[in-house]
């Protein structure tokens, strides 16, 4: 469940079950790896975006969700974002 170094990207999808929407396991997978793996390191400042870096290789991990004309934003996608982008866009 763990980030391997070849991954750049995980995209939750949502899934219509018993009349409710529900996160897929990538879903769960983004809930897992940000409670247990990743550290919280900023939120930009529309409070959209949050940073996150993986101890292990210290990538920047950066926590966004692609489909915001969706209700709460819609799903979710971590990704892997450079230094450069993480320096011009977070304060920290």
């Amino acid at each position: 469940m763990k980030l391997d170094s070849s991954e750049n990207s995980i995209v939750e999808e949502w899934e219509f079950v018993n009349h409710k929407m529900i996160q897929n396991e990538q879903g769960r997978r983004i809930d897992w790896l940000i409670q247990n793996c990743l550290i919280k390191i900023a939120i930009d400042k529309s409070g959209w975006f949050t940073l996150y870096q993986d101890p292990k290789d210290e990538r920047y991990w950066e926590l966004s969700f692609p489909r915001g004309e969706m209700h709460g934003g819609g799903p979710r996608l971590l990704a892997a974002i450079s230094d450069s982008n993480t320096l011009s866009k977070y304060t920290f």
